[in-house]
C-alpha cells in the first residue's frame, strides 16, 4: 500500500462543483488515468481517498489537499502530469507528496483556514480596519446557525473562532478582507456566518452574491514528514 497527498487549486466555473461532485470527479480521473486505488473492506467498498476539508460551493481555492492510497507506487509524472490531463479546466494540480501510513488523517489535522473576501465597496469609503477592530472588540458576536440534527436555528457565539481579520485595498480600489478562522474537526466556523455578521455590522450596501470568496490556505500542522516528489 502507498499513500499520497496532492495539492491543487480550484478556480473559474469549476468552483460551482459541489464537494460530492468533486469526490466523483477525482474518482473518475484516477480511473481514467489507470491508477489502482486501495478500496475499503465490507459490503460497500469505496476508494480510499478523502479531502482535507470540504470547500463551500462557489468558493475558489489556492491550496486544497486530497489524500489517497494506491496498490502500487507511482511517479510524479503519473500523479501530476498524466492526472492533470483528465482534469477539467479550473482544477490545477500543484504538487504531490508521499505520506507515511501512520499518523492522523489530513481531515483530523486541519486547525485553521485563511480566506480572501472581495467585497464590492470602495476601500476609501471609510476606515475599514477601524470597523473590523470594533467588530472584533465585541465580547460576543452572535449569529444564527442551523443545527445538523434538529435543523433548528440556534444562536451561537462565533467570536472565539475568529483568529484574525484585516482590511486591504483590493482590485479596482475595492475592499478586500483577509480572514483566518478556525477550521477542522476540533473547532470550526463557517466563513458565511462571519461574512453575514460583518456585512450587517458594517452596514454594507451590497448583496451576498456580489462577494467573492477564496480559501487560500489550510493550516495543516501534521505530525509527520511529507516527502514531496
Amino acid at each position: 500500500m502507498y499513500k499520497y497527498i496532492i495539492v491543487f487549486s480550484k478556480n473559474g466555473y469549476v468552483k460551482y462543483i459541489s464537494h460530492l461532485d468533486m469526490q466523483r470527479l477525482f474518482s473518475r480521473a484516477f480511473r481514467r488515468c489507470g491508477l489502482e486505488l486501495q478500496y475499503s473492506q465490507g459490503f460497500n467498498p469505496h476508494p480510499k481517498m478523502s479531502f482535507a476539508q470540504p470547500l463551500s460551493l462557489g468558493y475558489s481555492a489556492k491550496g486544497e489537499y486530497i489524500e489517497f492510497e494506491t496498490k502500487t507506487a507511482y511517479s510524479n509524472d503519473v500523479l501530476i502530469d498524466n492526472l492533470q490531463e483528465t482534469m477539467p479546466t479550473g482544477i490545477q494540480l500543484i504538487r504531490c507528496g508521499i505520506i507515511p501510513d501512520e499518523g492522523k488523517s489530513l481531515a483530523a489535522s486541519v486547525e485553521y483556514a485563511d480566506y480572501t473576501v472581495d467585497i464590492p465597496v470602495a476601500f476609501y469609503e471609510k476606515d475599514y480596519q477601524k470597523v473590523i477592530d470594533d467588530y472584533l472588540s465585541q465580547k460576543q458576536i452572535l449569529t444564527e446557525k442551523r443545527q445538523k440534527k434538529t435543523k433548528k436555528m440556534v444562536e451561537t457565539d462565533i467570536r472565539p473562532k475568529i483568529r484574525a481579520i484585516t482590511a486591504e485595498q483590493g482590485r479596482d480600489d475595492k475592499l478586500t478582507l483577509r480572514m483566518t478562522l478556525d477550521c477542522g474537526s476540533r473547532s470550526n466556523v463557517s466563513p458565511e456566518l462571519v461574512i453575514t455578521s460583518f456585512m450587517k455590522f458594517a452596514s454594507f450596501n451590497c448583496s451576498r452574491y456580489e462577494i467573492e470568496v477564496s480559501r487560500d490556505k489550510l493550516g495543516l500542522p501534521v505530525d509527520y514528514d511529507i516527502k514531496w516528489m
